[in-house]
């Protein structure tokens, strides 16, 4: 994240990053003054330049109450030591969507009040009782939320046995690892950091921030599912402790396509990590061996962000990770899942993005072209670098990177509609239909400012189809799960994910863009843990709940050729 100083020397060139401008097919509207939303962050700041406030905040957006309609968590930070305000109290705020693109504040009510210094979330339904729960990665202690299915959560953290560390957190997953039904749960941690051993840095002649190799690395933390409402630390025995590093985003992902979930934690100026999945919840680290720790001159780089789709669609999933200034946002283009390539030149993933401190990510389709844009988050974590450096800016403009669909993409943000105009310091960023219209809407978390909510105000004639997993034997919420969405044109696959973005979490609907499809043959899933489904001529333009176990067919475990790639 502070590797702009060192990449100074490494001469990384620029020829070949930018394409001419096209109209944008994709359209964002800022409607954040018309939602009722009026959530504004705060990182604690005193003037005292701890590291902890740089990395402040993600958000999730999930359906809490199982209204249908999705809803919005945007995580605070608190005061710190030398705030104006020693007394002021800041929370989080839980925003329960009424439709028509109106959100109540019902944080109180919901019970989610606590004070504590919010650094990232994933939501899931650990304890499959059918109520999506909530866990906060925090700077001190981390918070596990039950969901008591009446609009309230009851802090279980002590009882479920999550926390009992301080520490600076990151991003953090839910994920069946061993395929038992229940889910497991992995919390990143960033650097050991405490008020005792802060440090400051000189730029130019200001006071700043350090960076993360001022500060020794630290070891995540993976939690078993016990099946009873509790967990065990199996850190160590799983492996997962034997590598240091200062964890960023977070997401779990079946990269090789061995039916079971696997581990990318993006680190900060430190090599990226990928453990990689025995099936029984034992984890080898490969990051390096695979082509995914380093970028292309060997160099570890600020990383920040991570999200993960197969934006080629070539039937599997890649990496998108999002880095410091004087970096580029990185594409990890997934070979057979026996190594990663870096195609962010040839593809122009990092159009953009060279001056920008990048946050977060999505890979998603914003027009159901059938074909996966690139939204990022950008925005320094300097507040007055503007004073000392005139190659970039505190508060940046989001960049939004279309899909031509043929192995490139185009910057359009320009293009992009007035919800690209605004300029912030951006950090955790959320895709999902607020308004379930058929297309994929943002929010930004936007540090020491208001939150942003984008109406993807795209028009198009493309169809799409929205996929929701119900899990029986296996997990409930489907987290893991393998989707294929098969037509005579082209083949679509997707995962369910528990954690992913900037220390944030979105998207437990998939969103498949079908382009000018008007049928969908079939929507295959592969249970983590359980067997394959088929739900056979399903209708298009509809979201879809498929439930484990009743859409079985006697051909559901068979392969089925891959259709020829669309033109």
């Amino acid at each position: 994240m502070r590797g702009w100083w060192v990449l100074l020397s490494l001469g990384v060139s620029l020829s070949g990053l930018a394409e001419s401008a096209q109209p944008s097919a994709i359209q964002w509207k800022d409607i954040t003054l018309e939602t009722g939303i009026h959530f504004t962050h705060t990182d604690g700041n005193s003037g005292k330049h701890y590291i902890v406030e740089t990395v402040a905040s993600g958000l999730a957006t999930f359906d809490f109450d199982k209204d249908g309609k999705i809803d919005i968590l945007l995580l605070n930070g608190a005061p710190l030591p030398g705030t104006e305000k020693p007394g002021a109290v800041s929370r989080n705020a839980l925003y329960r969507n009424e439709g028509g693109w109106k959100f109540t504040d019902v944080t109180v009510s919901a019970g989610l009040t606590d004070s504590a210094y919010h650094l990232g979330v994933c939501t899931a339904d650990y304890n499959n009782d059918g109520h999506t729960d909530i866990y906060l990665s925090n700077y001190g202690r981390n918070i596990l939320y039950k969901n008591n299915g009446n609009g309230t959560f009851t802090d279980v953290t002590a009882l479920a046995g999550v926390g009992g560390w301080e520490h600076v957190g990151a991003g953090a997953c839910f994920f069946d690892m061993d395929g038992d039904g229940d889910l497991d749960l992995f919390a990143a941690s960033y650097v050991d950091f405490n008020l005792k051993n802060h440090k400051t840095s000189v730029m130019n002649g200001f006071t700043t921030y350090v960076g993360p190799l001022q500060y020794p690395p630290t070891a995540n933390h993976l939690f078993r599912n016990n099946g009873n409402g509790t967990f065990s630390d199996v850190t160590k025995e799983s492996g997962i402790a034997g590598f240091l590093s200062s964890g960023m985003g977070v997401v779990a992902a079946d990269f090789d396509n061995d039916g079971d979930s696997d581990l990318l934690v993006a680190n900060d100026l430190r090599a990226n990590a990928l453990w990689v999945n025995d099936g029984q919840g034992r984890f080898k680290e490969i990051g390096a061996l695979i082509g995914i720790a380093y970028d292309p001159f060997g160099n570890a780089q600020g990383n920040m962000g991570v999200d993960c789709a197969d934006w080629n669609n070539d039937g599997w999933l890649d990496f998108y990770v999002t880095t410091y200034q004087r970096q580029l946002s990185t594409l990890y283009q997934n070979q057979s899942g026996k190594y990663f390539d870096d195609v962010t030149r040839a593809t122009g993933a990092g159009l953009g993005s060279f001056p920008h401190v990048k946050w977060g990510a999505g890979i998603v389709d914003f027009n159901n072209d059938g074909h996966r844009d690139l939204f990022v988050a950008c925005g320094h974590l300097i507040d007055i670098v503007d004073q000392f450096d005139s190659t970039t800016s505190y508060r940046a403009k989001n960049i939004l990177l279309q899909n031509t669909g043929h192995g490139k993409f185009v910057d359009v943000s320009a293009q992009g509609g007035d919800g690209m105009q605004a300029r912030w310091s951006s950090r955790g960023s959320a895709f999902d239909d607020l308004d379930n219209d058929g297309d994929v809407d943002a929010v930004i978390l936007n540090s020491r400012a208001a939150a942003t909510v984008l109406r993807n105000d795209s028009k198009s004639q493309n169809s799409w189809t929205q996929v929701e997993l119900r899990g029986t034997g296996t997990n409930r919420d489907g987290i893991g799960a393998r989707v294929r969405v098969v037509t005579e044109a082209m083949t679509w696959i997707d995962e369910v994910h528990s954690g992913r973005s900037y220390q944030s979490d979105f998207g437990r609907r998939l969103h498949f863009g079908l382009g000018t499809v008007k049928k969908i043959d079939r929507i295959e899933v592969k249970w983590v843990g359980g067997g394959n489904e088929a739900l056979l001529n399903p209708p298009i333009n509809q979201r879809i709940l498929i439930t484990e176990g009743v859409h079985r067919v006697p051909s559901a475990g068979t392969p089925i050729k891959q259709p020829p790639t669309a033109p």
